[in-house]
């Protein structure tokens, strides 16, 4: 029997979360994360958390659930979301799935190409070679391996370089050949699609404000108490916070850099969303 799931993406900043909590409380669901980020712990107000104000109204799943030193892929993703949904619709809840990682909502709806599991020293392997080699360089690299992904990867993509290269050098395959060549199946969903789309100016505004925000809150202090575990958190603003709080940059200098990349990353999601959910019945806001 198909299950009714309800997807609301768009960029970071747009709204996303206060939109989930209302479709939440309107059709008696529960929320789970589409986020690659809001998976981990110790970083609640860098990522943007739900607050437990909204916790104790609506049940949350998949937040918080890994630390920062676990490699959480796509994959695992998929296993986690596939049992929130099955055990919420068993509860007859509606699940509805909230996020910015089209990537997740992608293996939710299609499926997950059966690419096998790389191997620890590939990837480190590979991550060395992109830090040594710079962009232009690595992408060259890669075309002699994989042109297709060489050309078609977008500029300043870093984890798809590494991914694209990692995959060919350990399966001798391209990362195009493994997405084509099948894909794992997955529970018969039939989604209902929301997008946030908020003007371009609107949106970014949004993106400074809430990192100033955050800055309040207490994002300082949080990256603080993570700096004698780890020094390389993939999170927006983690390293422009770490480098003031080291004294090689202002405070103001690190909030400027900060917005600049969540203005950028925002609008990487905003053309990713445009450009995969251009179906006729997505719901835009």
């Amino acid at each position: 029997m198909s299950k009714s799931i309800i997807l609301v993406g768009g960029a970071t900043a747009s709204g996303k979360s206060k939109l989930a909590m209302e479709l939440a409380v309107s059709k008696n669901g529960e929320i789970i994360n589409a986020d690659s980020m809001q998976i981990y712990k110790d970083l609640p107000i860098l990522t943007a958390q739900p607050d437990t104000h909204d916790k104790s109204i609506v049940k949350h799943h998949l937040y918080e659930i890994v630390s920062f030193d676990t490699r959480f892929s796509v994959g695992k993703w998929l296993v986690h979301a596939k049992s929130a949904i099955e055990d919420i619709v068993k509860r007859g809840k509606t699940p509805i799935l909230v996020g910015g990682t089209g990537l997740y909502f992608e293996a939710l709806v299609k499926g997950l190409a059966n690419i096998p599991d790389i191997p620890l020293e590939i990837r480190n392997k590979t991550i060395e070679l992109y830090e040594e080699l710079g962009e232009d360089s690595f992408r060259q690299k890669l075309s002699e391996l994989d042109n297709h992904s060489a050309l078609k990867i977008a500029k300043n993509d870093k984890q798809r370089l590494i991914r694209a290269y990692e995959v060919v050098l350990f399966t001798e395959k391209s990362l195009h050949y493994w997405q084509e060549s099948g894909k794992t199946n997955n529970p018969d969903f039939t989604p209902e699609y929301h997008l946030l789309l908020p003007p371009r100016e609107k949106l970014y505004e949004a993106c400074d404000r809430r990192f100033e925000n955050m800055i309040k809150l207490g994002a300082i202090e949080e990256v603080s108490g993570l700096l004698s575990k780890t020094d390389d958190i993939k999170v927006l603003g983690f390293r422009e916070i770490k480098d003031y709080i080291e004294g090689k940059i202002t405070l103001n200098e690190a909030v400027s850099k900060a917005q600049q990349k969540t203005r950028n990353y925002a609008k990487r999601q905003m053309t990713w969303f445009r450009n995969r959910w251009n179906f006729p019945d997505v719901i835009f806001y």
